[in-house]
């Protein structure tokens, strides 16, 4: 079995301990000489059970706080898990109904009125521009009918 000497509050002790539970040891020995650091500075020297007594107080109440903030962060996780559970578990909400407005079918008619209104005024301007003849075919062979140059189309060599 391993001897390990460790320092606590200025004083050396020779402690034995199992074999690779040496690092665990010094971890555990320099908090307990922060404590008794702690307490030199505070009250001064004094004897040596009293101040490993003080030490060791110090570090069983720094303990049991952390142990009960452990036990809170595990009911707290405990109710997350609840809530997570129910979530998952919870069938998958309603879509939202989204509301579109319609047009009236009165409009809609009017509106379908008055492009049948427009179609019919253009044919008729278009009947009056050209000519019965003329709309019947879809030619315009007048004056109005593509070349607006006035000249003469002259052919090319090429």
């Amino acid at each position: 079995m391993p001897e390990v000497t460790i320092e606590i509050g200025g004083r050396s002790f020779a402690v034995a301990c199992q074999e690779g539970e040496e690092s665990y040891l010094q971890a555990a020995a320099a908090m307990l000489d922060e404590e008794a650091q702690v307490l030199s500075d505070q009250i001064g020297r004094m004897p040596e059970a009293r101040m490993l007594l003080m030490a060791g107080l110090m570090l069983a109440d720094k303990t049991a706080a952390v142990e009960d903030r452990i036990k809170e962060v595990e009911a707290s996780l405990a109710e997350r898990d609840a809530e997570l559970t129910a979530l998952k578990d919870a069938p998958p909400p309603e879509p939202e109904r989204v509301e579109v407005p319609v047009v009236p079918a009165s409009v809609t008619d009017t509106l379908a009125e008055l492009a049948a209104q427009a179609e019919a005024l253009a044919a008729e301007v278009e009947e009056r521009a050209g000519g019965p003849e003329d709309a019947a075919t879809g030619e315009d062979d007048g004056p109005d009918s593509g070349d607006d140059s006035g000249e003469e189309e002259t052919p090319t060599a090429t």
